[in-house]
């Protein structure tokens, strides 16, 4: 098999879905069709079942897709270790990054970077803490970027540090919580964040607000509370210069201290030493300083 039809197996067991597959890889639904049925009756086998619904695997299926999935895997290994000896930057970076840094963090380091490497391709996933763990410790990704304080045992590097606001239209002072009957709007994830939050109030008020929404974005959480809805707690990294027209109240520990949240970036020594991760963490070391 040609790494082709690999790589075209692995998109339709991703994908499950001909339509779905024939848009990712560029091709017509007939001819990616036709190919699978070549594939199929190479192996002598059915890899797929078709359905109204979409596309089911077969036992014999998921041994091929297997097969499929480590050859692929094999050849963007040879090709990032060929690209590490070229002195251009090129070659594909692979970043798994917390929903809230690919929002309103990345964007600026990632134009950057395609504008000053335009050889070098990216793969981004976006997500909760645990996925991107799960992405690096299955090796899928170059770089993780995770919100909170991780466990990890490879490379790790402090990124940023972001202090945590109360933003509403209407609230002015932080103890006035107590006495609206606006709703808190909340942000949960699988991250340490919601139960921080939930860990300062109880210090602070002794009791648990009166009406909450929860929402399960945090930029919906922002949008409700920009558009009056109730009011939100919001780490500063999400919060524009444009927004004028909302009160933001730093939030303080016990002490009197800035309530704040930390950015961490995680990887691999093998992956920090490929050329096109060098590129990234040069680019982020550039925006880190200008911050500063």
């Amino acid at each position: 098999m040609q790494i082709s039809e690999l790589r075209m197996l692995t998109v339709l067991a991703e994908e499950m879905n001909m339509r779905k597959a024939s848009e990712r890889l560029f091709v017509s639904q007939p001819a990616l069709s036709q190919r699978l049925q070549s594939i199929e009756k190479a192996w002598g086998f059915k890899i797929f079942i078709r359905s109204q619904r979409g596309l089911t695997v077969t036992p014999a299926g998921e041994k091929v897709i297997g097969f499929a999935a480590e050859m692929v895997y094999r050849e963007e290994k040879v090709r990032e270790e060929l690209s590490a000896l070229e002195s251009e930057v090129s070659g594909t970076l692979k970043l798994a990054v917390a929903s809230i840094i690919g929002q309103h963090w990345l964007p600026k380091v990632l134009k950057k970077y395609v504008t000053r490497y335009p050889h070098a391709k990216i793969s981004l996933i976006t997500g909760w803490s645990s996925e991107i763990l799960k992405s690096l410790y299955e090796d899928n990704v170059h770089i993780g970027i995770i919100r909170g304080n991780p466990e990890w045992k490879g490379m790790k590097r402090h990124l940023l540090t972001d202090a945590l606001y109360l933003v509403d239209k209407e609230i002015s002072e932080i103890d006035q919580v107590l006495s609206t009957e606006r709703p808190f709007i909340q942000f949960k994830s699988d991250s340490t964040y919601y139960q921080e939050i939930q860990d300062w109030w109880l210090r602070k008020f002794q009791t648990s607000p009166k009406r909450t929404i929860v929402v399960d974005q945090i930029e919906t959480c922002k949008q409700m509370a920009l558009n009056g809805i109730g009011y939100a707690i919001l780490p500063a990294v999400t919060i524009d210069e444009r927004d004028r027209d909302v009160h933001k109240i730093p939030l303080r520990d016990e002490n009197g201290k800035p309530l704040v949240r930390d950015t961490w970036l995680l990887g691999y020594e093998a992956s920090f030493g490929l050329r096109q991760v060098q590129a990234f963490l040069e680019l982020v070391r550039e925006e880190t300083d200008e911050g500063i």
